[in-house]
């Protein structure tokens, strides 16, 4: 249950958690954190749902992530949200079947295609997406603009250090699906 920032009941005097020496502030972030995306799960399947009734919630991160970078070969998507192509193909077949995403011929390799959305998908998906931008406004009124700014900061500094820590990721799964072409070997280096 959250707690608004007290310590938890279970931590001891002296930062440590049965004896064990854990710090209170890293108890709190994880607690925080575990919080967040419990809640940020369920948020995603229901925007997903939001804009087709039968997209399943990972893939509503594929449709902002082509809204955001425009038309993506399927292994850079694979890549850029760390999974096999296996499972990239079957979520981009998905989303082709409701119509909101279509392939196009890659201008640089005509043996490669680019996936981007159809206009009923940029439609529904830009819906969804001011909708929740217009809920995070709500949530945040109380909040003074400054501490938005710096907890977008901390957030993006957090995912940041989380990439530089883990580079390989984008490139074991573009390993996986066995792409050898510039983003596979950028994210290598």
């Amino acid at each position: 249950m959250h707690n608004n920032g007290a310590l938890p009941p279970e931590q001891g005097a002296g930062g440590t958690m049965g004896g064990i020496g854990v710090d209170h502030a890293f108890l709190a972030l994880e607690r925080e954190l575990a919080v967040f995306l419990r809640r940020a799960r369920a948020a995603s399947g229901e925007l997903a749902r939001e804009v087709h009734p039968e997209l399943e919630s990972a893939a509503y991160g594929l449709l902002m992530r082509l809204e955001d970078a425009g038309p993506q070969r399927a292994t850079d998507l694979a890549g850029f949200v760390g999974v096999g192509k296996a499972t990239m193909s079957r979520q981009l077949r998905a989303l082709e079947g409701l119509g909101l995403v279509t392939r196009t011929p890659d201008p640089a390799d005509g043996r490669a295609f680019l996936m981007e959305l159809t206009e009923e998908g940029r439609s529904r998906f830009r819906a969804v997406r001011v909708a929740r931008r217009a809920r995070y406004a709500r949530r945040l009124a109380a909040w003074e603009r400054d501490e938005v700014a710096e907890l977008a900061r901390l957030l993006h500094r957090l995912n940041a250090e989380q990439e530089a820590e883990d580079p390989g990721q984008a490139a074991r799964a573009a390993q996986e699906s066995g792409d050898s072409g510039p983003a596979a070997r950028a994210a290598q280096e």
